[in-house]
């Protein structure tokens, strides 16, 4: 499983990437931006084992990112921090960069919608 350690790089983009550097992270995080909250949400929605799932919500929640309501027992809700929640124009900005240069031009990618 994995386990986060904080970067104690000088470099700002090296410590994010700690964090952020990891596909699942990036989506699990996308998820709860658009509504997921629940295990079995995010099981359901992206795909992901179990196991996977279990060690990067493990790691969001260490790095401040997400916080389990209630901290023990099940039917747990994954809930995004300020912290988390300071990304959105990053993924605003990731999702613009992607429509823009990853996609054919017969091709119609789907927009990172606005938070209200």
């Amino acid at each position: 499983m994995k386990t986060y350690r904080p970067s104690r790089a000088p470099c700002p983009i090296a410590r994010a990437a700690r964090v952020l550097g990891d596909r699942w992270a990036l989506l699990i995080l996308r998820d709860a931006f658009l509504g997921a909250e629940r295990f079995e949400e995010f099981v359901e929605r992206l795909g992901i084992n179990r196991a996977a799932l279990t060690s990067r919500l493990a790691i969001l929640q260490e790095a401040g990112l997400m916080r389990r309501d209630p901290p023990e027992g099940k039917r747990a809700r994954y809930v995004l921090t300020d912290k988390a929640r300071a990304l959105v124009p990053l993924y605003e900005q990731l999702g613009a960069w992607g429509a823009e240069h990853l996609f054919d031009a017969d091709e119609n990618p789907a927009r990172w919608p606005q938070q209200g």
